[in-house]
């Protein structure tokens, strides 16, 4: 737990000194960047982010001061609300890719070799199948 908490604070603090993004807006913006026209419904983003809706809420209205990213009405059904990444936070999710990119390969990745990098992989996959067959 400890070499977990450490490297998200070393990558949030990269983020932050680099593109001022937390580690949360940062994922935000990439899971945005990876939906189809760069827009996800907000209760959908939050199961991807892994995050409360209300916690969301605050995420985007920052995002959304910044110009990140947009919040609109969902054409569909009209109660849901989409959020969108903009231009601009697509120009600064590609600029701050390049640093947090170097920050995961320096901290984790290039620490381990393939057989443990495998390992991690197969036992977070578990983890993560079983915790999400019993949380709500």
């Amino acid at each position: 737990m400890d070499g977990h908490q450490r490297l998200m604070t070393a990558l949030n603090r990269q983020l932050q000194a680099d593109s001022d993004l937390s580690i949360a807006e940062y994922r935000i913006l990439v899971l945005l960047s990876e939906a189809p026209h760069r827009s996800m419904r907000m209760s959908e983003l939050a199961d991807g982010v892994l995050s409360s809706r209300s916690r969301l809420t605050h995420q985007i209205r920052r995002l959304e001061v910044e110009n990140l990213v947009r919040r609109n009405t969902c054409l569909e059904d009209g109660r849901g609300v989409i959020a969108e990444l903009t231009d601009e936070g697509m120009r600064r999710l590609e600029s701050a890719a390049p640093g947090h990119v170097e920050a995961v390969r320096r901290d984790f990745i290039d620490l381990l070799t393939p057989d443990q990098l495998q390992a991690i992989a197969e036992v977070f996959t578990r983890v993560d199948r079983t915790i999400s067959h019993h949380t709500p």
